[in-house]
């Protein structure tokens, strides 16, 4: 009887290590990265969240350009759900600096296109906040041979952005989505990421859209890894009431002001 106990006892201390290699390093993250634990306690903490195929973010397989990075994120399939959407995050797992932007929709529609810096290759995530406290995560790997936030950008390296810091261009025009209408706009800025050698961070922090009432159509908190001189595409909805005013200040404490002709 005392030999069976010891080869029960020892048949039971082996099979610990094992289920322990069973355990999921990753948190059960669709794209296998080990770094998803880590990720989610920074920005999640521990509020509800759920791997959804409903947040889809769509980028190259292959950034050839790391510095300017292209990315769609669209949660309009979560639109009925949870009251509403009140912020969709963006971050990149391998970049120095995790967090690319933080969009609050409001009168817009949850979808943005924008470009931003990829270190190497790496996840790269949209955590939507539903009004019930629910976050729904959706992602996908883009390949990169890397640098893109450790090099300074053109105008920062040929000295023009002095001249062109601030400048708006922006086009309204009617899109065949639900007959939203597409609003794409560029801020010249140099959005220095602060790892370059003598280069301090320098960008956006904030952007905002009212309409002619003065309502908020959308916000957006900017950081380091968007690309320089932000090209950024929203979905509208209905035709807003013009005249369209685009504000913003930079880390720097510089205005952004614009009209944008509806």
């Amino acid at each position: 009887m005392h030999a069976r106990r010891t080869l029960l006892q020892l048949g039971a201390g082996l099979a610990l290590p094992t289920a322990r290699a069973q355990e999921d390093p990753t948190g059960g993250d669709p794209l296998g990265a080990m770094t998803w634990p880590t990720l989610r306690r920074q920005h999640l903490g521990q509020s509800p969240m759920r791997f959804s195929q409903e947040v889809k973010v769509l980028g190259p397989a292959f950034a050839d350009d790391a510095m300017n990075v292209p990315l769609l994120v669209d949660a309009r399939a979560l639109a009925g759900s949870g009251g509403g959407i009140a912020r969709i995050r963006v971050v990149v797992d391998r970049n120095p600096v995790r967090e690319v932007l933080d969009f609050e929709p409001l009168r817009a529609l949850p979808m943005l296109a924008f470009r931003f810096r990829l270190e190497q290759a790496s996840p790269v995530r949209a955590m939507v906040l539903t009004r019930d406290g629910q976050w729904h995560v959706g992602g996908t790997w883009v390949q990169a041979a890397g640098g893109g936030c450790t090099v300074p950008g053109l105008t920062r390296a040929d000295g023009s952005w002095s001249r062109t810091l601030g400048q708006v261009q922006a086009r309204l025009f009617p899109n065949v989505i639900e007959g939203s209408h597409r609003l794409r706009l560029r801020v010249m800025h140099p959005m220095d990421t602060g790892l370059v050698a003598g280069i301090p961070a320098f960008y956006i922090e904030q952007l905002q859209l009212t309409d002619a009432q003065q309502r908020p159509l959308w916000r957006l908190a900017l950081h380091e890894p968007v690309s320089e001189n932000p090209l950024l595409t929203f979905e509208l909805g209905e035709r807003p009431q013009a005249p369209l005013r685009l504000s913003g200040r930079d880390n720097n404490g510089n205005l952004i002001v614009a009209e944008v002709a509806a």
